[in-house]
């Protein structure tokens, strides 16, 4: 399939069928997200964003969330301008303060990405339960994925998550919770299952945020109860779960005693670890200037990278690109149809044109370069480890130039990564001054 073909498929159903011949060991997945890819789409979302409504009613399933974590997961959008449009939204700032911090804990996840690449994957502490991991399940069991444990706002929350490709973060939280504490599966399967499936799967905030309901990146594990639910669901479930009135929802007690019930084993818990990253201090931002090769330039778009509207981009309209359908992403991950879709709908409206290749990046990239006679790699910075390794083989042969969109925050001190306090400690006064406002 070329760039020109992927363009001509505006009905969603022909471009799904069009993507199903062309990766045909995707995933089983008969369903299309109702969430449109594109930097299109992703303004008409971002127009709708509304911050005082956010920070009054986020936590409700029915709340004013702006469904933005897709477009900023695949680069469509960045982290600075839907903070600089929060800002210009409302007369007083203080009302775009919580959506604007929730803002900063992806870049926090991200710059935690950088510091540990695939280690991720790893628990960065010990489980704070009074439970050994060796204890954990490492198989998710088939009733939850398939909506089948008879508990209603799991089950709904699962359908979701494999029919639209979206969760509300709330019942991520429930979803998680429910896996490790109450069927005391390890956290990795979970996360495994969330990246099949989201629109917005970022290894970064998905694996670290499963890790803070686990407690393997948290100070306490993270559970609910039945009152929790039903609050922030306004009873959607309760009213007709057949466990809500037969004393059998393993919810329906106070937060002590499902304490005790879950975590029997807490009061003798010895080991008090806690996350130590690879460097605790990360190093301050730096407006990095690339000295660019003489030469012909390959464009290298990945799916971090799919803004059309990206400034570098103008510079390089006439230079040729690439993109790849990474095998060995999509096929081990059984990255679903949804997902596929997405990033799909983003690469039509990028601009130029762009061979599009399946394979591996770290085999396909160089090859692709000597193709279109480039005599450099220009591409936008990414935290993948795989990605990377992909550049770094190519390094051995051509440059690799990497841009960067403006940081969402910049300080000289540096950050604390430890936990998400001490980083926003740091990140505060630079995350709620708009970009042009000379951030130090």
């Amino acid at each position: 399939m070329t760039h020109d073909e992927l363009k001509k498929y505006s009905d969603r159903q022909s471009l799904a069928a069009a993507l199903r011949a062309l990766l045909p060991y995707l995933a089983e997945d008969s369903a299309i997200s109702p969430t449109l890819g594109g930097r299109r789409a992703a303004l008409d979302t971002l127009a709708q964003i509304k911050p005082r409504a956010y920070r009054d009613s986020r936590n409700f399933l029915s709340g004013d969330v702006t469904r933005l974590s897709a477009y900023l997961r695949h680069g469509v959008l960045t982290l600075s301008e839907v903070r600089d449009h929060a800002l210009e939204q409302t007369d007083d700032p203080a009302h775009a303060d919580k959506l604007i911090n929730e803002f900063a804990w992806r870049d926090y996840w991200q710059r935690l990405y950088v510091e540990l690449g695939e280690g991720i994957w790893q628990d960065q502490e010990p489980y704070k339960t009074g439970v050994e991991a060796a204890q954990y399940a490492d198989v998710l069991s088939e009733d939850i994925p398939s909506a089948k444990t008879t508990l209603i706002c799991i089950d709904s929350c699962a359908k979701d998550l494999e029919q639209t490709g979206y969760l509300h973060n709330h019942a991520r939280l429930w979803l998680a919770s429910y896996i490790v504490h109450w069927r005391r599966i390890r956290w990795q399967a979970g996360a495994r299952w969330f990246l099949e499936h989201l629109i917005d799967g970022d290894p970064a905030s998905n694996n670290l945020s499963w890790q803070w309901v686990a407690s393997t990146f948290a100070s306490a594990p993270y559970i609910f109860n039945r009152e929790n639910l039903e609050r922030y669901t306004e009873g959607t479930y309760c009213r007709v779960c057949p466990h809500a009135d037969r004393g059998t929802c393993p919810f329906d007690q106070s937060y002590e005693t499902l304490q005790d019930e879950l975590f029997p084993q807490l009061h003798s818990y010895a080991g008090q670890g806690e996350f130590i990253p690879p460097r605790p201090y990360a190093q301050p931002d730096k407006k990095v200037i690339a000295q660019v090769p003489e030469g012909k330039p390959l464009i290298w778009h990945h799916t971090d990278s799919l803004n059309p509207a990206a400034p570098v981009l103008a510079l390089y309209m006439n230079a040729p690109a690439v993109f790849f359908w990474d095998t060995g992403w999509l096929v081990p991950n059984r990255i679903s149809l949804k997902r596929v879709m997405f990033i799909a709908e983003c690469l039509q409206e990028m601009p130029g044109d762009i061979e599009i290749r399946v394979g591996e990046p770290s085999e396909q990239l160089l090859a692709a370069a000597r193709s279109a006679q480039a005599d450099y790699i220009f591409a936008q910075r990414t935290p993948d480890p795989r990605l990377n390794a992909a550049a770094t083989e190519v390094e051995k042969h051509l440059p690799v130039v990497w841009f960067e969109p403006a940081p969402f925050v910049q300080t000289s001190r540096g950050f604390d990564l430890k936990r998400f306090s001490r980083y926003w400690k740091r990140a505060q006064d630079s995350a709620l001054q708009p970009t042009h406002a000379g951030r130090t």
